[in-house]
């Protein structure tokens, strides 16, 4: 099931960071793998997006591993954004 314009919009805006390298990360994360977001995945990254700026920077940019197996995945793919 693909996420309607609006859904989209939300996820978009809640790119938007105080640290511009993680918003640079999601928004790039978003272009690319957009048509991945269902489910588990979607989840994931709506759970990563909770995340604080410092906690989420250190996910992306491999200074912390990702203990959760649920958003390792999705880890991953920033990681190669």
């Amino acid at each position: 099931m693909n996420m309607t314009n609006a859904e989209m919009n939300r996820l978009r805006w809640s790119c938007r960071r105080g640290l511009l390298e993680n918003e640079l990360v999601l928004e790039r994360f978003l272009h690319a793998h957009a048509a991945l977001l269902e489910g588990e995945r979607l989840a994931a990254f709506k759970t990563l997006l909770g995340y604080g700026d410092d906690e989420l920077w250190d996910l992306v940019s491999g200074r912390r591993e990702c203990g959760d197996p649920a958003l390792g995945e999705v880890v991953r793919l920033l990681r190669n954004c």
